[in-house]
C-alpha cells in the first residue's frame, strides 16, 4: 500500500480516469444473435453484459444444432470479468465450456493479472497436436479474452456509425491460440429492421484481418482460409445510452459457406448517458 501523503494524488487521478471512462455508468445489455453457416440456421447465441462502475461481467450462452441434433449438436457457455479503463478492458477471468452432444466435453478457465495471462486450466487435458506452434509467455502480455475483445473495445461519443471505431488491433488469447484481429474501416450503413426488439440505425462496417501468432497448426485448412481471407467483416452498432459499439453482424468464411451472426434482439437497461438517435 502506498504511503497516504504520497499516494493520494495518483489515487485521485485514477478515480477521475475511472469516472470519465465511457463504461462507468451502470448498465445491462442483452443481445441475442442468430447464427448461420451456409444455408443452415444453427441457433441462437445470447450475450449479457453488466457494467457497474468500472467493473464488467459478461456471460454468453449458445445452443446450435442441425436437423434437431441428428447431424450436429453443440452447446456452450462463456464468461468474462474485469475492469474497463480509458485504455480499454482489463480482463480478470475468462471461462469457456462446451459439449457437442456427449462426444466431447471441455472446460477452460483463464486468470489475468499484472497485464498478462497468469494461469490457464483445461479439463480434460489433451496432448499437443504435432506441428502446433508453441505459445510463448511474452505473447500473453497485454492480451484480451474473446469476450472482452469483441464487446468492450470499440468506443465513440459519436453514435452515428463512427468509422473510427474500426481503427484498432485486438490481441486475443482464447486459452489455446494467440492471434491478432486487425480492424480497418470499410463503410457506414443504415440498418433497418421491422421487429420491435431488433436494432435499426447506423452501423460501421469494419474489415477484419486474422493474423495467427501461436497455438495453431500452419497446415490447418481452416486457419489457412481465415488467414488468406479478405472477406471477414464485423458491423459495429452504437449502444443507446453508452459510448459503446458492439457487433451487430459478423461475417467470416468457412469450408461449407459463410458463417454469420446477426443481432435479432438487443435490450439496454440502466444506462445513464444520453445518446442521439
Amino acid at each position: 500500500m502506498a504511503v497516504l501523503t504520497l499516494g493520494l494524488g495518483p489515487a485521485l487521478e485514477d478515480e477521475r480516469a475511472r469516472a470519465e471512462s465511457p463504461a462507468t455508468s451502470a448498465a445491462r445489455i442483452i443481445a441475442v444473435y442468430q447464427v448461420k453457416v451456409g444455408n443452415f440456421n444453427l441457433g441462437n447465441f445470447s450475450v449479457t453484459t453488466t457494467l457497474n462502475g468500472s467493473g464488467y461481467q459478461m456471460r454468453g450462452e449458445g445452443k446450435f444444432s442441425i436437423l434437431e441434433g441428428l447431424v450436429y449438436r453443440w452447446q456452450g457457455v462463456t464468461a468474462s470479468t474485469g475492469q474497463v479503463t480509458e485504455a480499454g478492458p482489463e480482463p480478470a477471468t475468462y471461462a469457456f465450456s462446451y459439449s457437442d452432444g456427449g462426444k466431447t466435453d471441455e472446460r477452460l478457465r483463464m486468470t489475468f493479472g499484472d497485464g498478462a495471462v497468469q494461469q490457464v486450466s483445461i479439463s480434460p487435458r489433451k496432448g499437443t497436436i504435432p506441428g502446433t506452434i508453441p505459445v510463448k509467455r511474452e505473447q500473453l502480455e497485454g492480451v484480451l479474452d474473446p469476450m472482452s475483445g469483441a464487446f468492450l473495445t470499440a468506443r465513440s461519443a459519436n453514435p452515428h456509425g463512427d468509422l473510427s471505431v474500426c481503427n484498432q488491433m485486438l490481441p486475443v488469447f482464447d486459452g489455446k491460440s494467440r492471434f491478432d484481429l486487425v480492424l480497418k474501416p470499410k463503410k457506414r450503413v443504415m440498418v433497418q429492421n421491422t421487429a420491435r426488439t431488433a436494432y435499426s440505425g447506423p452501423a460501421a462496417i469494419c474489415r477484419v484481418k486474422f493474423i495467427p501468432i501461436s497455438g495453431y497448426q500452419p497446415n490447418n485448412a481452416g486457419i489457412q482460409m481465415m488467414t488468406q481471407s479478405d472477406e471477414i467483416e464485423v458491423w459495429l452498432m452504437p449502444v443507446k445510452g453508452t459510448q459503446m459499439y458492439v457487433p451487430y453482424r459478423i461475417v467470416l468464411p468457412t469450408p461449407v459457406g459463410y458463417g454469420t451472426a446477426v443481432v435479432t434482439s438487443i435490450q439496454v437497461a440502466g444506462s445513464r448517458r444520453a445518446s442521439v438517435d
